[in-house]
């Protein structure tokens, strides 16, 4: 079977839907597949190499070249060679590093444009997407990496007539943040397009609901689809570190309760007495976030506390395993919808306990794996008391880790998540270029 995954790059940060699907690439590659990925708007950043990304693949809908055709009729009939140089992945990063083309707040216009897809508006960069998909092949089926790409749906339905899924990743936060002016109506907007295609996934049942709500579908139209990770390189450790250690590794952002993580270890250390702890802090971090970093930084010199922290940004894969077996305790604490959380999974792949909010995808995670907590965090005293139960009791940290690490080898390896895709997409109808 032959599918093409078209998924949105970040440019300059890794992104979870991007490392979603190159995993499942990969996977369905080694088990004998034809997988693609064919990245959209800007280059991928990925932690793992790629079997479905070819060398000379191009950059689709590159983002500077559609921000130009969305505000100047011009540049949508400029030629091929000025196209192309406006798409060249290293200009794409430097753009994307210093102009945020991934933030709610600058592109309020550009999300409705592309939900809208007016073909006459984007004719030359469809053109261009056709084209590359007849001369490699035409898919089996399509795959939306996220449902901010759902104006494609049809699109592309009517070009081939293949079934077209289309996946949710966490859009809610990106929509909710648009201007006033474009939010309502780009909620509106993903709501029709989503309908025209064939398969809705999520990676989790409480995701699934949410947007099932917010779209107002009825219960049931979204499939639970849950992410899986490789476990190539990940060992499950024998021993925790002498050193009481805390980590956190996912993008240095408000959102995904940063500064909530450093005021509990200001509690942790202050009021109820671990001043043994460390605190390690890891992930992404682009040049919107450091303005935060360095308020957070200033926040723990205030309080003598600056040397008992490690902040260790944009890890490749290999330093990223090595970080997670540093740590007694992984806690991210979102203070939003999270529709799923690689790093959780990465934690446990590692033998390291988690401790999570009791909201989102986390509920369910820790449940099947048995390789965490999830508590309540209205203030940081609440995360840093959960923090402490468990670092009293070093062998509950071990069996916790250990019962994690076979937890994520049954329900969310890469086999698994490749053959619970291929059951979904086994169940859509045969299309003329299936048969």
């Amino acid at each position: 079977m032959k599918i093409t995954f078209l998924t949105p790059g970040t440019g300059s940060y890794y992104c979870g839907a991007c490392m979603r699907d190159n995993a499942l690439a990969n996977a369905l590659i080694e088990a004998g597949h034809d997988a693609e990925l064919l990245p959209m708007y800007l280059p991928l950043m990925l932690d793992e190499s790629s079997d479905g990304l070819a060398d000379d693949v191009p950059i689709f809908f590159g983002g500077i070249n559609i921000y130009l055709q969305q505000k100047f009729s011009l540049f949508r009939h400029t030629p091929q060679w000025m196209d192309s140089l406006l798409n060249k992945p290293d200009l794409l990063r430097s753009v994307a590093k210093r102009s945020h083309m991934t933030s709610a707040r600058e592109h309020g216009a550009m999300t409705y444009e592309m939900l809208k897809l007016d073909t006459a508006q984007f004719k030359k960069e469809l053109s261009k997407l056709y084209s590359w998909i007849n001369d490699h092949g035409v898919p089996d089926v399509i795959c939306l990496s996220t449902s901010l790409m759902a104006g494609f749906a049809e699109n592309v339905k009517k070009q081939w007539n293949v079934p077209v899924i289309c996946c949710f990743q966490g859009e809610d936060t990106f929509l909710d943040s648009l201007p006033s002016e474009y939010k309502d109506r780009c909620w509106k907007l993903m709501a029709e397009r989503c309908r025209g295609a064939d398969l809705l996934l999520a990676p989790s049942q409480s995701y699934a609901r949410l947007m099932e709500n917010r779209l107002d579908m009825p219960e049931g139209s979204i499939v639970v689809q849950p992410n899986g990770i490789s476990l190539a390189g990940f060992e499950a450790r024998r021993e925790v570190p002498d050193t009481p250690t805390i980590g956190y590794l996912a993008r240095m952002c408000e959102v995904k309760g940063l500064p909530l993580l450093v005021d509990a270890f200001i509690h942790l250390r202050e009021k109820i007495g671990h001043e043994d702890c460390r605190l390690r802090i890891g992930g992404a971090m682009t040049a919107g976030d450091e303005p935060l970093v360095a308020s957070l930084k200033q926040k723990l010199e205030d309080n003598n506390l600056s040397s008992f922290v490690d902040w260790v940004p944009n890890l490749p894969r290999s330093e990223k395993i090595d970080f997670l077996k540093s740590l007694s305790l992984f806690s991210v604490p979102v203070v939003y919808e999270e529709a799923f959380g690689l790093y959780v999974l990465e934690a446990m792949a590692a033998g390291v306990p988690v401790v999570q909010p009791e909201t989102s995808s986390f509920p369910e995670i820790t449940e099947k794996t048995s390789g965490g907590i999830c508590v309540g965090i209205e203030d940081p005293s609440s995360l840093a008391e959960a923090w402490s139960g468990l670092l009293r009791k070093p062998d509950k940290l071990k069996e916790m880790g250990e019962r994690g690490r076979l937890g994520v080898e049954k329900f969310y390896s890469l086999e698994a998540m490749r053959n619970q895709f291929l059951s979904v997409v086994d169940s859509l109808a045969p299309s003329p270029a299936r048969s």
